[in-house]
């Protein structure tokens, strides 16, 4: 099969919000009126962001959603996207089962592929997505102020669980293992979460290298620090609410700097935490209040009786092996 006989078969389809879609040169995207373009890129490479062993469905699935994610935590609508591959041979069922996978959360956010490119090489996903947000009401970065709320969505840890799990560090009750899998290979990104905080939140970023590091990205740019209450780690990690046991300072490191998390973490005024509430509810989504913007730099950890705590956590680098952040 040649490269353009691979693309009519799995990935032409009729677009029907974008004025043109595969087969030319160039995608052609029209935002509606008063709407500004949110895009972002994300690259998976095999060994490196996925496993080999993963089910090519859910990996279709996993490429859209981190890439989804990033515009939930711009507050961002999903509008249309564009695909490499890059594929060590052409296999036939893993690429029906990838389109799947891929197809269905794409329908589900009513975004579509409009283009892209396949080569041979070692397996390599890039994706680059496309949404609209209300000009002038995207979530940033940069909006934390001193006083407000920081909070985040869903639950924190499972997918590092998971992959502790494959690498033989733990062993895991099937069902526990089985979940936390699912979250590590299928995240579901925040979109509606992200579109119902415009005008509510302050700041957000969405979670992949881990709750500390991320946040710190957000603290920067923002010229601000916070403190977290490191004693709600057990209450973020659904594993613990099926009854698993695990070392206290484990399942911190998990939480705190696991990574594949893909939720939002976002800053509010403590004024607005009635309009968080309703956001989450409106999203389907539940948000949980971790700590306060400060106005010191830094992330301050606070044990149950509100004193500052040391740890060391270890957030994910693509060109090392580990980058440690203090917080304390």
């Amino acid at each position: 099969m040649g490269e353009f006989e691979l693309i009519a078969r799995y990935f032409d389809r009729p677009v029907r919000r974008s004025p043109l879609g595969v087969g030319d040169d160039c995608a052609l995207l029209q935002p509606a009126p008063g709407m500004q373009l949110a895009v972002s890129t994300d690259l998976l490479v095999e060994g490196r962001h996925f496993l080999s062993t993963v089910d090519p469905r859910r990996l279709g699935h996993k490429a859209l959603a981190v890439n989804l994610s990033d515009l939930a935590a711009c507050g961002a609508q999903p509008l249309a996207f564009t695909l490499s591959l890059a594929l060590p041979q052409v296999d036939e069922p893993w690429l029906a089962a990838f389109a799947e996978g891929l197809f269905a959360l794409a329908d589900a956010h009513r975004c579509e592929l409009v283009g892209g490119d396949t080569t041979r090489g070692p397996l390599a996903i890039n994706i680059t997505v496309f949404g609209e947000v209300p000009a002038g009401q995207a979530l940033l970065r940069s909006g934390a102020r001193a006083g407000d709320d920081l909070w985040v969505s869903g639950t924190l840890g499972d997918a590092r669980l998971a992959l502790e799990a494959f690498r033989g560090t733990l062993s895991l009750p099937q069902e526990v293992f089985d979940a936390a899998r699912r979250r590590l290979e299928q995240p579901e990104p925040r979109v509606a979460l992200g579109c119902a905080l415009r005008g509510v939140a302050t700041a957000a970023i969405d979670l992949s290298d881990g709750l500390a590091g991320d946040l710190g990205h957000l603290l920067r740019r923002s010229g601000v620090g916070a403190s977290l209450a490191l004693a709600l780690a057990p209450q973020l990690l659904a594993a613990i609410r099926s009854g698993l046991r695990l070392d206290p300072a484990l399942v911190e490191d998990l939480v705190f700097a696991g990574g594949d998390d893909y939720e939002l973490a976002f800053t509010a005024p403590l004024a607005r935490r009635d309009a968080v509430l309703a956001a989450a509810q409106r999203a389907g989504t539940a948000v949980t209040r971790l700590g306060s913007i400060e106005p010191a730099s830094g992330l301050r950890l606070l044990d149950g009786f509100g004193q500052a705590v040391v740890r060391r956590f270890a957030g994910f680098d693509h060109f090392g092996d580990k980058r440690a952040r203090d917080a304390g």
